[in-house]
């Protein structure tokens, strides 16, 4: 008789276990690719009042929401499933001590935490909301390499004190936002220097 209770207890939590992935798979089958025009750098992204419009109902209608919350130096997004309490969670960094021209310490935070929650919320879910782009704007095939440039050579990084530079110099027009774009094409940018360019 324990035995058979320890059996059924076990495939309760089994169940429950799998319930949160099954609602998750049937919310990604739903979920359409989410896609707006607000332009980044080198792609184009939906922001998050956009993606909540869109995945706000599947979530409801799948039994499962989301939570992100301010952990110290990083953003810990979780996704539950209303019905056992099952959580799916992921951490994000947020990048330290970065500076950006004309922009105040919170300023800069505040750009960091909203593109990391759009990041990683659409990442703990499965979706796509940007898509890369060329001038036309259709999708074009870029290099799979990670970290390469056209030259198939490894992308070098930029300092932040040398990237604020130009940002400061597209400012006060002594440098086209075009031309800074251009040079900033053979250096592999952090996520802050990433949404920094939206503000342009």
């Amino acid at each position: 008789m324990i035995k058979d209770e320890k059996e059924t207890f076990e495939t309760i939590l089994e169940n429950r276990k799998q319930s949160i992935y099954k609602s998750l798979a049937n919310f990604q089958q739903e979920c359409p690719t989410i896609h707006k025009a607000t332009k980044g750098y080198g792609y184009t992204y939906s922001d998050l009042p956009t993606i909540f419009k869109v995945i706000n109902p599947l979530l409801q209608k799948n039994g499962l929401g989301f939570t992100q919350l301010l952990n110290g130096s990083s953003i810990e997004t979780i996704l539950f499933h209303v019905e056992t309490g099952q959580t799916i969670t992921s951490k994000t960094d947020i990048p330290q001590d970065v500076k950006l021209a004309k922009m105040n310490d919170f300023q800069v935070l505040g750009s960091a935490v909203t593109y990391l929650k759009r990041y990683s919320l659409s990442s703990i879910l499965g979706i796509v909301t940007d898509s890369d782009t060329d001038a036309a704007g259709e999708q074009q095939p870029k290099n799979v390499s990670i970290g390469l440039n056209n030259y198939g050579k490894e992308k070098k990084t930029i300092s932040n004190d040398r990237f604020e530079k130009g940002v400061e110099k597209v400012a006060n027009d002594k440098l086209t936002k075009k031309a800074f774009l251009k040079m900033l094409e053979g250096f592999e940018l952090s996520e802050v220097q990433k949404a920094s360019l939206k503000l342009l």
